[in-house]
């Protein structure tokens, strides 16, 4: 369950100010979070995951409002509860291609590198088409494999909430087809609320609900 009420932010160099009255995403729903670049849709998916921390509101995550979380405790409940897939995927050079899927258990003390993680981690490399490639590093990967390895990466931790930035951007209708619906089906089977940044009209009509952060506003 996500929560949001009254949340105000801007940044500080001004310019910019997010106001959000009221949302809600109830247990396995599938949000879309739609509008015109700028107007604060991938703000507001950093509020969600506590990337970014509001001037005054609440934003309750699974049972947690992340609003009054210190940093250290933000970044573990990303690694614990949060998979999150940027736009740019975020993968780092000179990791292969399982190193990045586990780079959640390597920034936060609160996530356990065990074998099970490393299971789990090959599993979903080999569920996305990728086991040829598990030691390969990004250079080596097309954007739509690099795409795969990152939401991957959002998934091995089992997270309760599932965030995405603009994950199908530059991508061919294949690749993102093959990513999304890896997601579309972890939030299925677990119920847990997926609420992505996008600009594609068609992807859109695959979620429930698109929200339009413009209408959010007071």
């Amino acid at each position: 369950m996500i929560e949001v009420r009254d949340l105000a932010f801007g940044y500080p160099q001004g310019g910019f100010a997010l106001r959000v009255s009221e949302l809600t995403v109830a247990p396995g729903d599938r949000v879309a979070v739609v509008g015109p670049s700028g107007c604060g849709k991938t703000t507001l998916l950093h509020l969600l995951a506590g990337i970014l921390v509001p001037e005054s509101g609440s934003v309750a995550v699974d049972g947690v409002d992340v609003a009054q979380l210190g940093p250290e405790d933000r970044q573990d409940f990303r690694a614990t509860r949060v998979g999150l897939v940027f736009q740019e995927f975020e993968l780092l050079d000179y990791l292969d291609v399982l190193d990045n899927v586990l780079l959640p258990y390597r920034v936060s003390p609160a996530q356990h590198l065990d074998d099970a993680a490393r299971q789990r981690a090959r599993e979903l490399i080999e569920q996305v088409g990728l086991a040829a490639k598990v030691h390969a590093f990004p250079r080596r990967l097309s954007q739509g494999e690099r795409q795969r390895v990152a939401v991957c990466r959002s998934l091995v931790t089992r997270p309760k909430v599932l965030f995405g930035d603009e994950p199908t951007a530059n991508l061919d209708t294949d690749n993102r087809d093959h990513g999304m619906e890896t997601l579309f089906r972890y939030a299925e089977q677990r119920r847990a609320p997926l609420v992505v940044v996008t600009h594609d009209r068609e992807l859109r009509g695959r979620f429930d609900t698109a929200v339009d952060v413009r209408e959010l506003a007071p």
